[in-house]
């Protein structure tokens, strides 16, 4: 929520008077109550972060909010790809569909296949190629009933094009990795801004005896003190899907993301995985190695397999209790172990994993979700829930939130262009007044820069726009202060010539 200040912090609609002092006086701070000690600051810092990271918020807020709405728009366009015409009696061996995919498209290798997870859906074979960038691959749709070849797409993780396409203009503006620098300051930004406007609108509503309605907004009331507390009311609403959306988004940001990842691997909290090293591997790798060339196959993938494995695989896989959708990936080096995990994202979640011997088929390795560390679970399951992959309920509830946010956004906005003062339209509204640091106890601005520099080294794109605002903001502040001496010393003069 982006609130606004005023001359009298008392006041968050009063607009001020140019030339009034740009400093608050913090004579007697000592003796004021926290929450007025503390306001200015939040005032302020809740001010400038809603001005300047704002754009960063609200660009996230449309890609996002229209991320949200291409699933049903993917499967549409692509229905060709991922259904079958006709759903037959039986599906052929999964070997027989890998051979019909592998024949139309021998460039490459096969990365990892998805058998069919539904009556009517296709497998999906993905083949890593060098004609696509390195964090593309080339998904091949197999009729599991026929083994037609429905076509092929070029595929960024599970996403078709048009989805893709979408995930990248949210994750970086199609610009690569300087374009994941504006989600990141988005991410590290949106839970300081909602929490600090939170606190702001809290007490506003205390100190106006309307507490009561904290979430209702007064429509009502005149116009700026409206559009305050539409803002105000529409941030209560969505606060808690802000904060979700800031931690999850963080979890997998450039920077901020590395240093979670470090969090979580200190505490135990990382995705635990199968373990696909096998003892004595070498020497039975060279021996499996010859079954490639008796099918007259290319590759399949790092290591020389014939296509029947993937039916041998498969068929442990389902014998061991794993369900669909399920990925099946090839051994990563020769001799290496099969991995093959569940991945229904929905409720309920299904993340069952099995490590698969590539010479007798046999399980080595399990790991279980209902094994998994709880913070992991909430970790995979906050993401999903970002990504809108627990259905349509999910879709809404994402929609809602982004334009709850947009709205809160461009009124954030609104009521800083009204505070332009009322005797001249040449003036831009102003910014809270300095010093709301100073008028804390000393202890407690010490607290402040302290939590500031070890969440700014944490989250360092959160860091970097802080110190960004405090040196131009002193600047600013000197040279405010010599052209004040400077004015009052040429009055001065002009007087004494008089």
């Amino acid at each position: 929520m982006v609130t606004t200040q005023t001359a009298d912090v008392s006041d968050p609609l009063e607009p001020r008077t140019p030339g009034a002092s740009d400093r608050l006086d913090t004579r007697g701070a000592t003796g004021r109550s926290a929450a007025d000690r503390w306001r200015p600051l939040l005032l302020r810092w809740h001010f400038y972060a809603g001005i300047l990271i704002g754009p960063f918020l609200l660009v996230a807020a449309v890609t996002g909010t229209l991320y949200a709405l291409i699933p049903q728009i993917d499967r549409a366009v692509y229905a060709h790809e991922l259904t079958v015409d006709r759903i037959g009696g039986a599906e052929l061996p999964l070997s027989a569909q890998v051979d019909a995919a592998r024949r139309a498209h021998p460039e490459g290798a096969i990365v990892s296949v998805t058998p069919a997870p539904r009556a009517g859906d296709t497998t999906r074979v993905v083949l890593a190629t060098d004609d696509l960038p390195a964090d593309r691959t080339r998904t091949v749709f197999v009729d599991p009933y026929t083994g037609e070849v429905r076509g092929a797409l070029p595929t960024f993780g599970e996403w078709l094009p048009v989805r893709a396409w979408f995930d990248d203009l949210h994750r970086n503006l199609h610009l690569g990795d300087l374009g994941r620098n504006y989600s990141e300051i988005g991410a590290s930004w949106l839970w300081v801004v909602a929490l600090g406007g939170l606190i702001l609108w809290i007490g506003h509503r205390r100190r106006t005896h309307k507490l009561a309605r904290l979430a209702v907004p007064d429509r009502t009331a005149p116009r700026r003190a409206r559009t305050l507390s539409w803002h105000g009311a529409v941030g209560v609403w969505i606060i808690i899907g802000l904060i979700g959306l800031s931690a999850s988004g963080l979890s997998w940001s450039r920077f901020a993301g590395e240093n979670i990842g470090d969090l979580r691997s200190e505490l135990s909290w990382t995705t635990p995985a199968v373990t696909t090293t096998i003892a004595g591997s070498g020497d039975a790798a060279a021996h499996h190695g010859s079954g490639a060339a008796q099918t007259g196959l290319a590759p399949l993938g790092a290591t020389d397999f014939s296509a029947t494995d993937f039916s041998k695989v498969y068929d442990t896989a389902r014998a061991a209790g794993l369900v669909g959708p399920m990925n099946i990936s090839v051994p990563a080096e020769p001799g290496a172990a099969w991995s093959v995990k569940e991945n229904a994202r929905g409720f309920p979640s299904h993340y069952d994993s099995i490590a698969v011997d590539p010479h007798t088929f046999a399980v080595t390795d399990r790991v279980d979700f209902a094994r998994w560390p709880f913070m992991a679970k909430m970790t995979t399951w906050a993401i999903s829930a970002h990504m809108g992959l627990f259905g349509i309920v999910n879709q809404i509830a994402l929609v809602a939130l982004g334009i709850g946010l947009i709205s809160v956004i461009v009124r954030g906005y609104l009521m800083w262009w009204r505070r332009r003062p009322t005797t001249s339209n040449r003036h831009l509204p102003q910014a809270p007044r300095r010093g709301a640091l100073s008028g804390l106890r000393p202890v407690e601005a010490l607290a402040v820069v302290a939590i500031a520099a070890g969440l700014g080294w944490f989250m360092p794109w959160f860091g970097i726009p802080l110190a960004l605002f405090v040196i131009v903001d002193a600047g600013r502040g000197v040279f405010t202060a010599r052209r004040r001496t400077d004015t009052k010393a040429d009055a001065a003069v002009v007087g004494a010539v008089r």
